[in-house]
């Protein structure tokens, strides 16, 4: 009898995982997926999905429309990657995670069937999930794309609307190393006749998605230039949360808006959201001002996300972020520098293969940092980033374990400073 926790050590030891391996586990083909759903008789055809990719966003935009599909009453399927602290956190329904008996009892009974497949973590993970949405009887499915789009384990779904919620250079080596290139992946996942969102206008990009859309007969929204968000602040008292106004082309304002996720940059992915709940109402779905409202606000409690600009202690202010990208770390550095404080801490590390030379050079001066690697096989060593940035004269010192370098600004930070703690989704993960 395997036991939950010999089932999810087969799951990471097993097979190649993209996030804790890098590129051993890409795929570049979509023939284990199809494979797997043949074997598992296409359970991803038994209801309607939206479909999110992006560079940055996309987990925010994926939970704020959960969100407010569940506030509408709707029994909602919810797969996104990576997870934090639990492999469950990927496959939820209306917020609660998929039982371990279900994950123990799907990996046992596939596990033969699977093995002529060889499917890598993140295959028999979606797997796993349109198995048990199936089972579920759910009304309708949120699934977030692990990496680009095109040749993503998710593009085998029944989507009712695609969303890209904007393109930077991340995944270079994958997806190409311009806008273009890495666009072209991502629109992959438009489908014949179905409504695409584009959540950021950005020159390089634009022309791309409105072909990929022409070709196929597919309507296409821009979502920063249907709706303008104005009077944005950040409210730090009891749990934080983001009050807005938000004016429409279409006159239909929204004013007071709430937002359960504190960061500033969630402005561009509720405008987004908005929008792909916009095209849900006008194929029939029902969900009312209320709903939205309710869902916006209720975003953490009704799915669980975490690592979103989290507030983890009030003093010293203690924040942590999993953006780890040039547009996501800029988003956070904004946002820092308009936060109150005196001192500044960063709690630092990053994985292997990024263009370390250009996140470097984002990070403030002023601040004292505690470079540190996550206990992954992907991350950086810690005396390599500290030598790194020394020549962006960032000062500070390493630690071998997150939980040290978190446990050494702690002691050194007073009262009325701030900690931010990132770089990696996985450094969040370990303080979390």
């Amino acid at each position: 009898m395997t036991t939950y926790e010999q089932t999810i050590e087969y799951l990471f030891s097993q097979l190649p995982m993209f996030q804790r391996v890098g590129k051993a586990a890409y795929k570049a083909n979509l023939d284990n997926t199809v494979a797997l759903c043949n074997t598992l008789d296409n359970p991803q055809n038994n209801f309607p999905s939206v479909h999110i990719a992006g560079t940055n966003g996309k987990g925010s935009v994926s939970h704020f429309v959960a969100s407010v599909l569940q506030s509408s009453g709707l029994k909602v399927g919810l797969y996104t990657s990576p997870h934090l602290k639990d492999f469950r956190e990927r496959i939820k329904v209306n917020g609660g995670k998929i039982p371990k008996k279900y994950v123990t009892d799907f990996v046992n009974s596939h596990k033969e069937k699977f093995s002529t497949i060889k499917p890598s973590f993140f295959e028999y993970t979606f797997g796993m999930a349109i198995n048990y949405f199936s089972d579920e009887k759910i009304d309708i499915a949120i699934m977030e794309t692990g990496m680009g789009g095109r040749l993503d384990s998710t593009n085998v779904v029944r989507s009712i609307v695609s969303v890209i919620t904007n393109i930077g250079l991340d995944h270079t080596q994958f997806l190409g190393d311009t806008l273009q290139k890495i666009a072209v992946e991502k629109a992959g996942i438009i489908k014949p006749g179905i409504p695409v969102v584009i959540g950021q206008t950005q020159k390089e990009t634009e022309g791309i998605f409105k072909d990929f859309a022409n070709k196929n007969d597919s309507s296409i929204l821009f979502a920063d230039q249907n709706f303008t968000i104005l009077n944005c602040i950040t409210d730090y008292n009891n749990s934080p949360k983001l009050i807005l106004d938000m004016l429409s082309v279409k006159n239909k304002n929204v004013t007071g808006l709430i937002s359960g996720l504190a960061g500033f940059y969630q402005q561009k992915n509720i405008v987004t959201a908005f929008q792909t709940i916009d095209i849900l109402k006008s194929l029939k779905f029902t969900i009312s001002e209320h709903s939205i409202k309710d869902g916006f606000r209720n975003v953490v409690k009704q799915t669980g996300i975490t690592g979103r600009w989290q507030i983890l202690n009030k003093r010293p202010l203690t924040i942590c972020d999993t953006g780890h990208n040039i547009d996501g770390l800029k988003e956070i550095i904004s946002q820092i520098n308009k936060t109150p404080h005196n001192n500044l801490h960063f709690v630092i590390g990053m994985v292997n293969d990024k263009d370390l030379d250009r996140l470097l050079e984002l990070f403030p001066k002023k601040a004292t940092y505690y470079f540190c690697k996550a206990s992954i096989p992907r991350a950086l060593d810690q005396e390599l980033l500290k030598r790194k940035a020394r020549q962006y004269k960032l000062p500070g010192k390493s630690f071998i374990s997150v939980s040290k370098a978190y446990a050494n600004a702690v002691s050194n930070a007073d009262a009325d400073d701030l900690i931010f703690i990132g770089g990696s989704t996985f450094v969040v993960a370990e303080v979390l």
